[in-house]
């Protein structure tokens, strides 16, 4: 009976855990059109610091665009699994802030800040010098 409660504890503590995690993939929607554009996946790097890659692109036809107008190593690389997110770090129970984001449409850079409204739901947040002047997109956990 002890290893069943212990059992259920360690499963309820993961799922929590989980629940409260950014890790994980995330789909994204394009601003303009309001359709499914990619799948991020978020993970936590060896310095505890979370980034994210692009694992799938959603857009018929896109899935083997380069990044043209970006600079330094990601100029005219692929964007599927390419690291678009980096630096973030745990800013409270649910938020990460201190990272950068890629816009690989037009490969400008801004600095980043996430939080989780719930479990399946990531807010976004680009933006340039203060927060206030960026904008910010809704993700979708997938996994």
């Amino acid at each position: 009976m002890k290893k069943l409660i212990l059992a259920s504890f360690i499963f309820l503590f993961g799922v929590i855990a989980y629940a409260q995690s950014a890790i994980g993939t995330w789909k994204t929607i394009d601003d303009k059109t309001g359709k499914e554009k990619s799948y991020v996946q978020i993970y936590e790097t060896k310095s505890g610091k979370l980034q994210g890659k692009v694992v799938k692109i959603l857009t018929p036809g896109k899935e083997h665009e380069t990044c043209k107008d970006c600079s330094g190593d990601n100029k005219n690389k692929p964007i599927m699994g390419m690291v678009i997110m980096w630096g973030l770090q745990k800013d409270g129970n649910s938020a990460w802030s201190g990272g950068h984001i890629l816009d690989p449409n037009n490969g400008k850079q801004y600095k980043c800040k996430i939080n989780l409204i719930d479990a399946n739901t990531l807010n976004v947040r680009g933006f340039l010098g203060v927060s206030l002047l960026g904008r910010s997109q809704t993700w979708y956990r997938v996994e």
